[in-house]
């Protein structure tokens, strides 16, 4: 069974090695042991601290194989940027050049630095191992935060946006970074997004260019890739875009990938989930259903195949196994969303 769950200290080891397996552009998790220390401290006391805001807290949770007890992947979720750091954007929109005595008119995209998403909620450090994405793996370690969101709203903002991953090669080579580099910068791209991973961002305040960028002038493979994302990324933004999250023109000032975002009460997850009652019985069937209990620090989620008719509006049957994975027991509510 897989069970996702918040991170401990001793999940050390398999977070560095996916932080090795995320490869360029996954700023998330940059390739550092001691900032890789820090996240899962900074994490766990994130579960642990009583708030009624949403602050500097970091949760970040891992997918676990129950039988294995190997780590599977990982996800998280920023409660709202921008407070300590800016939280830069580009943000792509439109001028227009008109002249009624010349005869003239022409519309120009410009790319805009802008800090529009401070205080957002941020779905951030998604990654499954390459062996394990089949079956609802990627969804559950995906979707399992909106209703992690969704029952303890007062943790997070109404507004959460996710960071796609944008267009670079094998070897880390981002179209729009090497226009940048080569006229603002003088940093190749890893460099670049391992120091923003690090949390060394002063650099992009003073490099960046303080003025809009007419995307025209940009060279033709970077204008190519602006607001496309990386190929391992295009699952993750079609999920995504499932559950309601749209693209409004924001995207990342390194690689140009785009930005999504959402209203947590129009999530498709959210908005079909529901509280049940936990019964223990025999609840084989092939509907595939999410379940979550109602814990922070003690949360999980997994996914069980049950019948239509092993539940109700009120109730869930779960197997012992299920409920031991949740920790729950009979009587317990448990939060429920169909995949």
């Amino acid at each position: 069974m897989m069970i996702l769950r918040p991170i401990r200290q001793d999940d050390f080891q398999e977070l560095l090695v996916i932080a090795e397996e995320s490869g360029h552009g996954f700023t998330s998790l940059p390739l550092n042991e001691e900032l890789l220390r820090n996240k899962i401290e900074r994490s766990v006391e994130s579960f642990s601290k009583p708030t009624a805001k949403a602050g500097d807290e970091g949760y970040l949770f891992v997918l676990e194989d129950s039988e294995s007890g190997e780590i599977a992947g990982t996800c998280g979720i920023e409660a709202a940027v921008g407070l300590d750091d800016a939280f830069y954007h580009y943000h792509l929109s439109k001028v227009i050049h008109s002249s009624r005595t010349l005869g003239v008119y022409k519309a120009v995209d410009i790319l805009t630095l802008c800090n529009d998403y401070t205080g957002a909620t941020e779905l951030c450090t998604l990654f499954l191992k390459e062996k394990f994405r089949q079956k609802f793996n990627g969804k559950l370690l995906s979707k399992s935060r909106f209703l992690f969101i969704n029952q303890h709203r007062e943790r997070f903002a109404p507004t959460v946006i996710a960071e796609m991953r944008g267009v670079s090669d094998e070897n880390g080579n981002s179209p729009f970074w090497q226009w940048l580099e080569e006229h603002f910068f003088s940093m190749d791209f890893p460099t670049a997004d391992y120091l923003t991973g690090i949390g060394q961002k002063v650099f992009i305040a003073e490099l960046m260019p303080k003025y809009p960028i007419y995307v025209n002038l940009l060279s033709k493979e970077a204008q190519q890739v602006v607001g496309e994302v990386h190929a391992n990324t295009r699952p993750a933004i079609e999920l995504l875009k499932s559950e309601g999250f749209t693209f409004n023109g924001y995207v990342d000032i390194f690689d140009a990938g785009p930005t999504v975002e959402a209203k947590v009460d129009n999530i498709r997850t959210v908005m079909n989930s529901g509280m049940r009652t936990v019964v223990i019985g025999d609840a084989q069937g092939e509907t595939p259903l999410m379940v979550a209990n109602q814990s922070i620090a003690d949360y999980r989620a997994i996914v069980v195949e049950t019948s239509t008719d092993c539940h109700d509006d009120t109730t869930i049957i779960l197997s012992q196994h299920a409920a031991d994975a949740l920790k729950v027991k009979k009587g317990d509510s448990v939060c429920v969303a169909a995949l």
